[in-house]
């Protein structure tokens, strides 16, 4: 099976910190870990979007925006009752 991604290039190295983060942040949220878990995911989503810009992958780029403004969302309503 051929690949079709980019091997180490900036890409590369991003998305797999990215990946790492998700990873991680997901663990946060299993442990309800807060707020860690917002800026873990945060990051790692944030992380996925430039990677999605850089490879003009528009399902990245949709799947990401929409993740980061609902993680967004949950870290403003999270401190905002508290």
């Amino acid at each position: 099976m051929e690949k079709k991604t980019p091997t180490h290039d900036i890409s590369w190295y991003i998305k797999w910190v990215a990946t790492i983060a998700v990873i991680f942040g997901a663990v946060c949220n299993s442990f309800e870990i807060v707020p860690y878990n917002y800026f873990i995911m945060m990051i790692g989503i944030a992380l996925w979007l430039v990677v999605g810009l850089l490879w003009f992958d528009r399902a990245l780029i949709v799947l990401n925006t929409a993740m980061l403004v609902i993680y967004l969302s949950g870290f403003m309503f999270h401190f905002s009752y508290r």
